[in-house]
């Protein structure tokens, strides 16, 4: 563009020096006045032209700077997207990840609830167990009350037969032998002859003992 300046410039001060030569020429230099009048059109157009030209150019240059600040800025916008992906991709990561956790935690969880599950088997198992073993240990107790009431039974019919005969044992020397007793009645020599004793299937045993 300042080529074209510089040579329209010259090219008008050519044709002014022209014009300025055919008028000192007179009638012989008006043919060489009216080319110069007419170089010195085109030289101004030129330059006209090339203003313009340099105005297009300069709104050219902007248009490209505001194109280049678009451009940065698209460039740093597709940064910022590529980063907000790779956030998003670790979040989803994270979740994943937290999801695999929760996984493992439900498992562990379920495996809790199935080992309870089993003790609470095991425990109503021993009560059961141990009402069984309860019962068992009240009728043992039964038992052993039914046997010690029929030892005490045997040990009291062997005191009383032992104190008749300390009560025989202690007459004394002195006293006569021919003195006559009341006759029994029938109701006290049944009495004193039978001892009720409960029949039961340890007697045997007892009697043994």
């Amino acid at each position: 563009i300042s080529v074209i300046d510089g040579i329209a410039f010259q090219t008008n001060i050519l044709a002014l020096n022209a014009a300025v030569e055919a008028a000192r020429a007179g009638e012989q230099g008006r043919g060489f006045a009216v080319v110069a009048t007419e170089v010195r059109t085109l030289a101004q157009r030129s330059a006209s032209a090339a203003k313009e030209i340099k105005d297009l150019i300069g709104d050219s240059v902007n248009k490209v700077e505001n194109g280049t600040q678009l451009v940065d800025q698209a460039g740093r916008t597709m940064d910022e997207i590529v980063m907000s992906v790779k956030r998003v991709t670790d979040i989803m990561a994270e979740i994943s990840a937290a999801s695999q956790e929760q996984s493992a935690g439900i498992e562990q969880v379920n495996l809790a609830i199935s080992q309870m599950d089993e003790i609470t088997q095991q425990n109503a198992a021993l009560v059961e167990q141990a009402a069984a073993a309860s019962e068992s240990m009240h009728e043992q107790a039964a038992q052993l009350t039914q046997a010690v009431a029929i030892f005490k039974l045997h040990h009291a019919a062997g005191t009383a037969v032992h104190c008749n005969e300390e009560k025989m044992e202690r007459r004394g020397p002195d006293r006569p032998t021919n003195v006559q007793r009341l006759p029994k009645t029938a109701n006290q020599a049944s009495k004193k002859e039978t001892i009720p004793v409960a029949k039961t299937g340890t007697e045997g045993d007892w009697e043994e003992f």
